[in-house]
């Protein structure tokens, strides 16, 4: 009995001696945890960019300083929470965070919070947060998350940036692009105007002074067409007026519209698309863009072939495509297709008029809407350009519904 009490007694000691190693090691751990939370804590806090981190339902698990100070912003006088605070609050459709326009409320669905715990994955998707003179331009990117347990969607970051002095800065350079463009137009009116006199005169002109005159005029309307690209280029910066518009219709106008180019460059058109197609957009403005769409596709398909329209609705968002069978670019180029004044080695070999800001252009545009626009392309094979638009209104949600998470 004496050695059993006695092994059991040094058993016990052993064990003793584990457990009490096995709590100073989980000790250790905690406190190291605790100092690695406090240091990603700190650095949160310190950087200038709002960090938001939700879960696979969107509730909050993080946020930072300066998120919580954006969303200040986003406060209305009732106080009800904006953006990234996981807020399920029934006043949800007073936050004052608005699209590029700047008054247009934005759609609960097209939070950047909603868009992110739907598992999309975006960037520089621009919003407005507040309102008056203290309105900021927040620049907004997301990233999902995978579950440790099944590898599935297990939450996301979204990451919230104040833009303003950016977006201020590119609107006064526009404004004074479009200020210098309008002072050139009336003077190249008048000197087009006055060659067109000459040309067609009663006096007779010597060949080589015809000539002259004939390069001068046609270098003239170069020079129009440039500064009417950059006017345009300037107004496709401005405030764009959304409301329910059918795509069909716009599809169907900027068809119309193209049939004489398409003749005469031998191309073919075809159109894919439902009617009615409703999304929210400016139909001035978005025919634009698709005019774009539409001319360039003709322009770069110099040997003839086709360009084929198509758009379909799919969840809350309106894709349209143009596809042509042309002379296609590169990947290289493709990326860089909607930067002004870029234009590919085959365009510019090919002696294919243009400037280069007609993508550009359309990029705006198609971005003031809350949308997105993507090139992809092989060279000799053509190009597809997609755009995806926001839809129509959504239906309300009934009573009995769970809140939708901004």
């Amino acid at each position: 009995m004496a050695v059993s009490i006695r092994l059991a007694g040094s058993n016990a000691r052993l064990q003793q001696r584990r457990v009490s190693q096995r709590d100073q090691a989980l000790r250790q751990l905690l406190a190291a945890s605790r100092e690695r939370e406090t240091l990603l804590k700190t650095i949160l806090d310190t950087i200038d960019v709002g960090i938001v981190a939700v879960d696979s339902q969107g509730e909050t698990l993080l946020i930072n300083n300066q998120q919580k100070a954006f969303l200040k912003m986003a406060m209305t006088a009732e106080g009800s929470r904006g953006p990234g605070e996981g807020s399920r609050g029934p006043a949800e459709h007073d936050w004052l965070v608005f699209g590029q326009d700047r008054r247009t409320p934005i759609q609960l669905e097209k939070g950047p919070v909603r868009r992110a715990v739907q598992g999309e994955t975006y960037s520089d998707y621009l919003l407005w947060f507040g309102a008056g003179t203290g309105q900021r331009a927040i620049s907004t990117a997301a990233r999902g998350m995978k579950s440790e347990l099944d590898d599935g969607f297990g939450g996301a970051v979204i990451v919230f940036k104040d833009v303003t002095d950016v977006v201020d800065a590119l609107a006064a350079k526009d404004e004074l692009v479009a200020n210098v463009s309008h002072e050139f137009g009336s003077p190249l009116t008048s000197i087009l105007g006055n060659i067109d006199l000459v040309l067609r005169g009663d006096q007779e002109l010597q060949p080589a002074t015809r000539l002259g005159l004939e390069v001068a005029e046609r270098n003239a309307e170069r020079l129009r067409a440039l500064v009417e690209d950059l006017l345009s280029s300037a107004a496709a910066v401005e405030s764009v007026h959304l409301r329910r518009t059918d795509l069909a219709g716009l599809v169907e106008n900027s068809l119309v519209s193209a049939r004489a180019q398409a003749d005469a460059a031998h191309v073919g058109l075809v159109a894919d698309v439902p009617a009615p197609l409703w999304a929210n957009a400016d139909p001035l403005r978005l025919g634009q863009a698709l005019d774009n769409l539409v001319s360039n596709a003709i322009k770069y398909s110099p040997g003839g072939g086709l360009v084929t329209i198509r758009a379909e609705r799919n969840d809350g968002w309106v894709q349209l495509e143009v596809k042509d069978t042309g002379m296609g670019m590169t990947t290289d180029e493709s990326a860089r297709i909607f930067t002004r004044f870029f234009r590919t080695n085959a365009a510019r070999q090919a002696a294919i008029p243009g400037v280069g800001l007609g993508l550009s252009i359309t990029k705006s545009i198609v971005e003031r809407h809350g949308g997105s626009i993507s090139c992809s392309s092989e060279p000799g094979s053509g190009s597809t350009f997609t755009v995806a638009l926001p839809a129509g209104q959504p239906q309300e949600p009934s009573q009995t519904e769970a809140p939708a998470v901004y």
